[in-house]
């Protein structure tokens, strides 16, 4: 892929996990890079000082996606850093399951608060300052269409996620700026290993074709597939990296 010298990109939830594995490939490749966290300093803290142990370029800002605010601070952080913001990355989210019927109301509005009104956030944010002929991708979650037990209220918020980039995409059309999204399948993360039994993931494992979970770096290479410049072509639309799941 070509170097993306001289670009910016934000990433948000980015001090561990998917979000971490991103930031390092994006900085790999070329890209200034904002490691964004709402909570663990130091972790995002050692994310960035690794980035610029090989010569790349990172900053890290805390903002939690849910308060707008916060996000206006986290582009005006970045523009300040590298000059502008060419690419934004909506990683940031959160996965508590329960059947339904035992969802109570602060884990459905938690859900809502981080995963769709923290995403349309930044989308607004970024829809106003992202540079002409940028590049967004959020994500999305490949059980929007396997619509598994326990996760309404997660899947919930990502079919949401899928429709603001539909849209987005349309109306960011005339400024070149794509809009995407990613749906991975199972990714071996703390937030799918979490709670889950040896014999449950067994059982996940083996419904996807390629016979393994994810790796972060897995969904890393697609992202930056997307915010890389042979995908100009690409818009509005919902990719899903998930090793043929569904």
């Amino acid at each position: 892929m070509a170097s993306m010298s001289g670009h910016t990109a934000i990433v948000t939830g980015s001090s561990q996990g998917i979000g971490a594995a991103i930031a390092e490939r994006l900085a790999r490749d070329g890209w200034s890079v904002t490691v964004n966290f709402s909570g663990n300093e130091d972790t995002a803290r050692a994310l960035t000082d690794k980035i610029e142990s090989y010569g790349g370029r990172a900053i890290a800002v805390k903002a939690d996606v849910s308060d707008s605010a916060a996000v206006a601070h986290l582009f005006e952080e970045t523009t300040q850093a590298f000059g502008g913001v060419d690419a934004l990355v909506n990683n940031a989210g959160i996965m508590k399951l329960a059947p339904l019927a035992q969802t109570d109301d602060d884990l459905f509005d938690r859900h809502v608060a981080i995963n769709l009104k923290g995403v349309f956030n930044c989308l607004r944010e970024g829809a106003r300052q992202i540079r002409e002929g940028g590049r967004i991708v959020s994500f999305s979650s490949s059980v929007v269409g396997l619509y598994q037990p326990t996760y309404g209220a997660y899947a919930a918020t990502k079919a949401g996620v899928e429709a603001m980039t539909h849209i987005l995409a349309k109306e960011l059309g005339a400024k070149k700026i794509t809009v995407n999204a990613i749906a991975p399948g199972p990714v071996a993360t703390k937030l799918f290993l979490d709670d889950k039994t040896d014999e449950q993931i067994a059982a996940v494992t083996k419904m996807i074709p390629l016979g393994r979970l994810a790796e972060p770096d897995d969904i890393a290479a697609a992202v930056a597939m997307l915010l890389g410049p042979d995908s100009h072509w690409i818009t509005g639309q919902i990719i899903r990296a998930n090793g043929g799941v569904i």
